[in-house]
Parts: C-alpha cells; sequence; structure tokens
C-alpha cells in the first residue's frame, strides 16, 4: 500500500515538474539590444563564441532558457545561447517576401516605396491585418503576412 501511494505520488510530481519544465521554455521571440551580440554553443560565458550578431533590433526567436541564458534560432536555422542582457522584448519583423509600404493601412492607398524581403522593420504598431512599420527615414504600413517575427 505504501509503494503504490508513494508511486502515485512520484508520478504526480513528475508530470508538475514536467508541466513547468515545457511552461519554461515557451517559443517566444525576441530582438537583439545591441550591434554585436555574441551567440554560444552553451549557456556560460566560458563557452566558445559560436557566432556574432552584428545587426540591432534583429528578431529571434526564444526556443529555450536556462537561468539567464536563452537558446534562440534566426530566421536561418542559425541556433545558440545569449545571455539574457543582450535581449529585449521584440520590436521588429523580418519580411520572408518583398513588400508593398502603404501609406494608409489598406491595398487602396497610396505605396510609398519597396520592401525588400530580409529586411529588419522597426514595429510601431499593428491593427488587424496590418503593422506600422519605421525603416531608415520611411514610415508606413505593410500587410502583417509572411513576416519573421511577433506582432503581438
Amino acid at each position: 500500500m505504501f509503494n503504490k501511494i508513494y508511486t502515485k505520488k512520484n508520478l504526480v510530481i513528475f508530470f508538475f515538474l514536467s508541466f513547468f519544465s515545457i511552461a519554461s521554455s515557451e517559443e517566444i521571440f525576441l530582438s537583439l539590444k545591441k550591434n554585436k551580440v555574441n551567440v554560444r554553443y552553451s549557456p556560460s560565458f566560458e563557452s566558445p563564441i559560436k557566432f556574432i550578431y552584428k545587426k540591432i533590433n534583429l528578431p529571434i526567436k526564444q526556443i529555450d532558457k536556462k537561468e539567464n541564458w536563452r537558446r534562440i534560432i534566426d530566421l536561418k536555422n542559425n541556433s545558440g545561447w545569449i545571455h539574457s542582457s543582450q535581449l529585449k522584448p521584440i520590436n521588429s519583423i523580418i519580411p520572408l517576401n518583398d513588400k508593398i509600404l502603404f501609406y494608409k493601412p489598406s491595398n487602396l492607398s497610396k505605396p510609398i516605396a519597396k520592401i525588400q524581403k530580409g529586411r529588419v522593420l522597426l514595429l510601431l504598431k499593428c491593427e488587424l491585418d496590418w503593422c506600422k512599420i519605421k525603416t531608415d527615414e520611411i514610415k508606413g504600413w505593410v500587410k502583417n503576412n509572411n513576416i519573421w517575427g511577433s506582432i503581438n
């Protein structure tokens, strides 16, 4: 009898811990805080640098975390570990195909520019199917489909 209760209790603890470990590794989008960010092989400053990002605001996806480290993956499927001090909440997107920048959030609005795929766009706000973005000196609206990054 004691073994059965003990076993059930272990199962409950196991499922409880499993649930929280899954919840803690939730996939979310983040952006790079600086122009130079080291990506490492493992979650430690002693770990060798795998590669270096040189693009502030680049959107990346967090796929795991361990203490103050985040395992990330980028648009090109490069992955590694970045210290959380080098990351900030998502503030950018990357279009996966060429897009037209419009003056207002409507296909009938005046087109302002053509945005090439792969360009980092700063998010100002999103409404329904459209996002107001900024790139260099230009502001306008793009459809929020076929993008890398989160609009929420």
